[in-house]
């Protein structure tokens, strides 16, 4: 009698365990969190965040205003990297990013939502502590860019037929050696050409592998189409603004120099972003080739 009941406790908890499961499989995902929204000044609230996330045991790796009203720190851990060292090109997962944006008469703290994060990019762990991490630091009010996904469909996700997926990036360049690559793109960004220059960088620890920070500048009029603002004018629309999609990555892998492609890359976090009409992808239908091109013509061989 006495090892039935046991029997039916394991079984009970099995049962649960497999039932709490299913319960996060078809949770609905989004691609942001939005922290807080208040009074205040962009620059205030920058500080703050950047007290509160070391405070939180993150490191801010890069610092980015593409435009007016708005910043984005880069922020990184030992969990995102550690987690990054275990997926195959998790270094696009290595990093966090987050945004403070003055909207009319008030400022807007968000972050990406690093557990969509995790699954869009395919990674091994689910990052769920930095997720807590992150809203300890900088508050939790809502997830918010898209009706959502669960995680099984985000692991799969591309935005249409025929269109990209996390395993089908851009191939930039080929080096000798990861030394030689990784050298050789930070240079290169660095040195701030074809209106393409660093944001940041991060090596993956006990790999060969290092994720780089792009921000994106089109000098004139023909340029626009791989320009951050001119992107974010057109897509960006809503109330809540999802200014921490950028900057965008370049990975160093081995010897080789990847991108993902913007067609996926722009679709992750803007899923729900129709095809045509105002504020459509057909506006900024060139943006994807234009952006792969600025970014190889400034990282190749």
């Amino acid at each position: 009698m006495k090892r039935m009941k046991i029997g039916q406790a394991i079984l009970s908890a099995a049962m649960l365990l497999m039932a709490c499961s299913a319960m996060a499989d078809d949770a609905i995902l989004k691609p942001f969190v939005l922290g807080s929204r208040g009074a205040g000044t962009v620059a205030e609230k920058v500080e703050q965040a950047k007290v509160a996330l070391a405070s939180n045991g993150f490191e801010v790796v890069g610092d980015y205003s593409p435009y007016a009203d708005a910043e984005i720190l880069v922020v990184t851990n030992d969990e995102l990297k550690n987690n990054a060292a275990q997926s195959e090109h998790g270094g696009f997962g290595a990093i966090q990013r987050v945004s403070v944006t003055k909207v009319k008469d008030e400022v807007q703290v968000s972050y990406t939502n690093p557990v969509y994060m995790s699954h869009v990019y395919r990674m091994k762990g689910d990052l769920s502590g930095v997720a807590a991490a992150l809203a300890k630091a900088l508050g939790r009010v809502e997830e918010f860019g898209a009706k959502g996904m669960t995680a099984k469909k985000a692991r799969k996700y591309h935005y249409m037929f025929g269109m990209e997926y996390f395993d089908e990036p851009s191939l930039l360049a080929e080096y000798d050696s990861y030394e030689e690559a990784v050298k050789a793109v930070d240079a290169k960004l660095s040195s701030n050409s074809n209106g393409v220059s660093e944001v940041f960088r991060v090596d993956v620890p006990g790999k060969k592998e290092s994720i780089f920070g792009a921000a994106l500048k089109g000098a004139t009029e023909d340029d626009k189409d791989m320009d951050d603002r001119f992107i974010m004018s057109e897509i960006d629309f809503r109330d809540i603004k999802s200014t921490a999609h950028l900057p965008y990555e370049v990975l160093v892998a081995d010897n080789k120099v990847y991108a993902l492609y913007a067609r996926f890359r722009i679709a992750i976090n803007f899923p729900d972003l129709s095809m045509m009409g105002k504020n459509s992808f057909m506006n900024i239908m060139g943006s994807p080739d234009a952006i792969r091109d600025a970014l190889k013509k400034t990282v190749q061989k």
